[in-house]
């Protein structure tokens, strides 16, 4: 479902992404992991349309956002790591707006998809109220209801859980597990380890542009070469990171 080809992006002499290829399964959700700055934010705005890539391709559902970029939005759901709503809209009004832009009719059943995920997320009785008076975490809430409302098929997430409350990650981690397991494809770049470890199929981890590590997380420890079943000391020693850490 997701096919990225050598891709490049470079911001004058600076080299953000170096000749990433990568391919990700139907139903699949892949985590990129890496440090600050390592391009994860590039990547995926470069697949989400936003940025166009120096060099390479991409191919989303066998669509090409370049060349198509019309026909692999309509297929394709983002949540950034900072959202922006339209603060004088309620989030009813949002809603629709969004509807809009993808040509969402009556029949679809986008109205009924909204009001059940504006019940699981505990904003429905929110839902008139202006933008402007929603928290960070409601907000959040808000910015994935509104990518799931066209039931896409590809769903690119950055930092899926940030200002969400315990029981708001909760839901959401829930949510991506059943999304997968009906068929929708989840590319997610986190900072939060425990969330790429509980949910993520395989991991591929970014420094400075080139994927160093890829595969499961049993893949990843016999890389390492390390016993630890957590993710983070195996995050810490392929980056390099584990010898700059306090002894």
């Amino acid at each position: 479902m997701i096919e990225l080809f050598q891709l490049g992006k470079n911001y004058g002499d600076f080299c953000a992404v170096k000749g990433l290829t990568l391919q990700v399964q139907q139903g699949e959700i892949f985590g990129l992991l890496g440090p600050n700055s390592a391009g994860k934010t590039t990547i995926i705005r470069m697949m989400a349309g936003l940025i166009r890539p120096t060099s390479g391709r991409i191919l989303l559902g066998g669509k090409d956002p370049a060349r198509e970029p019309e026909k692999a939005k309509a297929i394709l759901g983002y949540i950034p790591d900072r959202p922006y709503l339209y603060e004088k809209l309620t989030g009813e009004e949002f809603l629709e707006f969004i509807a809009g832009l993808h040509r969402l009719n009556t029949e679809d059943g986008w109205k009924a998809r909204s009001a059940d995920l504006l019940e699981l997320f505990d904003l429905h009785l929110w839902r008139r109220e202006l933008i402007e008076s929603y928290s960070h975490g409601m907000r959040q809430r808000l910015i994935i209801t509104a990518a799931l409302l066209h039931r896409p098929k590809i769903l690119i997430v950055d930092e899926p859980i940030i200002g969400l409350d315990p029981k708001g990650a909760r839901l959401v981690r829930n949510l991506f597990k059943n999304l997968a397991k009906g068929g929708m494809t989840i590319f997610l770049s986190t900072h939060t380890l425990g969330i790429a470890e509980e949910l993520c199929e395989r991991i591929g981890i970014l420094q400075r542009g080139q994927i160093i590590a890829l595969g499961t997380l049993e893949e990843l420890r016999e890389l390492a070469k390390i016993e630890d079943r957590q993710l983070e000391p195996l995050f810490l020693k392929l980056t390099g990171e584990e010898e700059k850490q306090d002894p």
